[in-house]
């Protein structure tokens, strides 16, 4: 099995228009969501983000910090998965519930590297 990350992105008001009574039902259908990907073996983590931090960009001495404040789109969490190949890693992607819940829903789809093929260094995964 390969790893994958699947992030989450939305339109940042994706909250406001999404009335109030199916907020409950969008969390209900993540949760099942979730529990499938448990019970058949593909999730390692899931995580909302919270839609606030920092931003930080420069050089050792000379940072800086920004607020977060993505306007059109933003990352709105992850799934850390496990899929034979990307095409099943985007097969689970397109039935995350954010689909049919959210305007402008998003899913990035990356595999992520677990050897670095120059040095043969191993990335730790626990």
């Amino acid at each position: 099995m390969e790893e994958f990350m699947l992030f989450v992105k939305n339109d940042a008001d994706a909250n406001a228009v999404l009335p109030p009574d199916s907020e409950q039902t969008f969390i209900k259908a993540c949760q099942i969501y979730i529990e499938g990907l448990l019970k058949n073996g593909n999730l390692r983590s899931a995580q909302p983000l919270v839609r606030d931090g920092k931003i930080i960009s420069g050089v050792p001495g000379n940072f800086s910090e920004t607020p977060y404040n993505e306007t059109k789109e933003i990352k709105v969490g992850y799934y850390h998965i496990l899929a034979k190949d990307m095409d099943e890693a985007i097969e689970i992607a397109k039935r995350n519930p954010e689909f049919m819940f959210k305007k402008g829903a998003r899913i990035e789809v990356r595999p992520i590297k677990m050897v670095e093929n120059s040095t043969q260094f191993i990335y730790p995964s626990k």
